[in-house]
């Protein structure tokens, strides 16, 4: 769901908003503008597009690579959440301008002023990935693990099918 809702705004505003042109919305609250991102996050390290790209590639192959073990519905989401979003950024590095594995991002929310005055623009699978990684921290700190289980909730023996859950 992420990766659709991503690519479906991506293309509204590609389709509907001019490159530098803002659109107020929520009196202020939210401008919408067009805006090309060929680094990470907030626009860093610009001249590093491949690796970031080769990046994206691996945190989604370990992701899905781990999906099989999870048990825990946080987890599914949190984990979802950051796939997600990695590979929305990952369709634009790869199709996008200026080519091949080198693409800029389409970044479109700008918060509490125009053109990211005052915090850096960003897109909906940046959302998602911010999300997901403060949900799995959550969950970690709370000594969730991937199969459900709390860290001290496992007996020795890891086929002892009497172990006490919360």
């Amino acid at each position: 769901m992420v990766l659709l809702a991503d690519l479906a705004t991506k293309l509204l505003v590609v389709a509907t908003i001019e490159p530098g042109a803002d659109v107020r919305v929520l009196g202020g609250l939210v401008y919408l503008t067009q805006a090309r991102n060929t680094g990470a996050a907030f626009s860093f390290a610009e001249g590093f597009t491949v690796v970031f790209t080769l990046v994206a590639v691996v945190v989604a192959v370990v992701i899905v690579r781990t999906a099989r073990r999870l048990a825990s519905l946080g987890w599914a989401v949190a984990l979802g959440l950051v796939l997600g979003g990695a590979v929305g950024n990952l369709v634009d590095r790869v199709f996008r301008d200026p080519g091949f594995l080198r693409g800029g991002v389409v970044d479109f929310v700008s918060v509490f002023a125009p053109d990211g005055e005052v915090y850096p623009i960003f897109n909906l699978a940046d959302s998602a990935i911010v999300c997901g990684g403060v949900l799995g921290a959550v969950l970690a700190l709370r000594g969730i693990e991937f199969d459900g289980t709390r860290g001290g909730d496992r007996g020795t023996d890891r086929g002892d099918d009497a172990v006490a859950r919360d």
